[in-house]
Formats: C-alpha cells, structure tokens, sequence
C-alpha cells in the first residue's frame, strides 16, 4: 500500500482541497498509472455537492484519467511500462453476468465499480478517482491511447467521448444519415465531431444563436435554433437519429417531432425527472425515446481507436489542480469550451 497526494472534498458544502489517500499494493493483473491528466466532468461536481444523495466522503473525483504505466503486475500481458493509457469511468466490475459477458460491463448487473465513490473491495471503503498523483487497476479497465493524438485533450474522450459515442454506434448511425445533437456543451460538442466524422449530416439544435458558428466549426453542416417555430416546422419528421445532451429535466415533446418514423431520439445529459412525454408524439409514427449510459471497455476502445484514425480530441482548456474551485463554479456556469483538463504535475509542485 502506497500513499499519494490527492485533492477531495471533506463534505457537500465543502471546498476540494489537497489530501493524502492510499492506493493498493500490485496485485497479479493490475497496472500501476501515473497520472499526468485528469479531466473535469459535471458529474464530478454532482458527487462532490451530494446532488445525487449518494456520495461518500472524502470525494476524490476523477473519472477521465490519461497517464503512463510505471509497473504491471506479474500476470499481465496488454501493457507495458511507459505505455501511454487511460481509465474511464469504471475500474472494475463482476464480470460475470450477462452485461459483462457481452462488453456491457457499465450496465453489470451486480454493480460496475465506478472509478470513485464505489465500494473498493480491495482497501475497504470507497474508490478514489484521477484527481491524485496515481492509481492503480485491473488491466481489463485499462485502455490504450493512440499514439498520435494531443494528449492533453484525450481524458473527455473517456466520459463525454464515449458518452456520445455509445449511442451513435447502438443506433447504428450511418454516412448521409440526418443526426441532430441538441445542446452544445461537453456532451454536445463531441457528439458534433463523431457524427460528422461518422459522415452524418449533422444538425446543432440550439435555443442559442450565438453558438451557430462554433457548431460549424466542430463539424455541424446546419444550426437548428430550437425557439424558432418556422424552423422547427421546415424540419418536422426528417431526422434519422437525435442526440439530446441537455444536461437537465425539459421539454422533450418538440424534439421528438423531429424524427423521422421509427427513428429514436436518446437522452445521455438529463438524469433527472423529465415534463410529460405526449404518447402521441411516440405512437403516431412509432417512435422511439431511449436512454445510453457510457459505454463498455470493448467499445471506448474502439471509440479511441476511432479517434485515432480521424484525429478527434476534445476541445479543452488546462488548469492546474490548485484552481479546481473556480473551475468548479465556471462549469456550473457553463462558462468553459468546452471541457476542462488538469495538468496533474501542479498537484506534484
């Protein structure tokens, strides 16, 4: 067992501040990380303030961890001291029901363990995330980074990277296919980038049309501003899949008029209650509203690989691990393009 340096929350109204955690010793098939950058999500935040009445504390957060193999325990065989790599939103899961069998480790149906605020079965108490100088993981919860991206603004790909991109691939999203993606945010602006590399004629759909010209600059082909009714109507029933990012409860009904028949619209922001959904907007032309979570190991895999082919990063801003506050309150303010990085050598100094 090894004790690191760490930045975490003591309580929900609480200030991150440095403290000292315990990592485990190498076990058979772990890889031990150094972590030189960990990315900043919403959810950190949700689970540092205790939105979702289930954290434990002392919150380390960090589930968008890019850093490099320091030792690999005795019997593992994917990676390899100095390799570049990275770890997601889950550090372990059982492995054994059905979802894992299948790649689908983030829906194990005895529980995946997040990468913090999860019971850690090897310290006791609960995981600790990527805010901290190292980690340490099973090599099946690893991933391999390419070599050729700017690593820096690889750690969103692991939570909004793969967040936009599960359902994508899940609905099976295709060149010349009509995809809107509604909001422009972390989520929205990796869904952007994907559809359009995908070869999708992408669609921003926005109440804000200010951001219709970083929407083009992402990739997006039109900019749908969502207030106007007029638009609405010229694009009523001709999308063939909708991304809705929306990071809270809202009207989903407007949207759904978009789609084509038998075409799905999926939420991956609101996790929370939605307003009333009119059935008919559902059952006149059988359509569909769904959900998608992350996505598993196999897939954020692929989602990296193919990142690697077209050169896809995340469009960040760095900080050091001192200035995570203001950070903090500048995301809540939706005042970052469009994720925010730590450089994790501050946390050394």
């Amino acid at each position: 067992m090894s004790e690191v340096k760490a930045y975490g929350a003591k309580a929900s109204d609480a200030d991150l501040e440095q403290l000292d955690i315990k990592r485990r010793e190498l076990l058979p098939t772990d890889v031990h990380i150094e972590i030189d950058y960990c990315g900043v999500c919403h959810s950190d935040i949700h689970q540092v303030r205790n939105d979702w009445k289930n954290s434990k504390y002392p919150v380390i957060p960090g589930h968008e961890i890019i850093g490099h193999v320091i030792a690999v325990g005795s019997e593992v065989t994917k990676f390899k001291k100095g390799q570049k790599v990275g770890v997601g939103c889950m550090v372990d899961s059982c492995q054994k029901c059905d979802s894992c069998k299948e790649g689908l480790e983030q829906f194990c149906e005895n529980g995946m363990t997040a990468t913090y605020n999860s019971p850690d079965e090897h310290l006791g108490g609960h995981t600790f995330g990527g805010y901290s100088e190292e980690i340490v993981v099973d090599e099946k919860f690893v991933l391999n980074v390419p070599e050729n991206l700017d690593i820096k603004a690889v750690p969103p790909l692991l939570c909004a990277g793969i967040t936009t991109w599960s359902p994508l691939r899940q609905w099976n999203v295709q060149k010349g296919d009509k995809v809107g993606v509604v909001g422009l945010g972390g989520l929205g602006h990796m869904g952007i980038k994907f559809a359009h590399a995908l070869g999708a004629h992408v669609v921003m759909i926005t109440t804000s049309p200010e951001k219709s010209k970083d929407a083009e600059r992402l990739g997006a082909d039109d900019v749908l501003i969502s207030k106007d009714d007029k638009q609405m109507k010229e694009h009523a029933n001709s999308f063939d899949f909708i991304l809705n990012t929306v990071p809270v409860g809202h009207d989903v009904n407007p949207y759904l008029n978009l789609l084509k028949r038998d075409k799905t619209m999926c939420l991956v922001g609101a996790i929370e209650p939605l307003k009333g959904v009119n059935g008919g907007a559902l059952i006149v032309k059988r359509k569909r509203l769904a959900g998608s979570l992350i996505g598993g190991i196999e897939e954020t895999q692929e989602m990296l690989d193919f990142c690697g082919e077209h050169n896809i990063v995340s469009d960040i801003e760095m900080i050091d691990m001192q200035n995570i506050n203001t950070a903090y309150e500048r995301v809540v303010n939706s005042d970052v393009k469009y994720r925010f990085v730590i450089d994790m050598q501050s946390l050394k100094n």
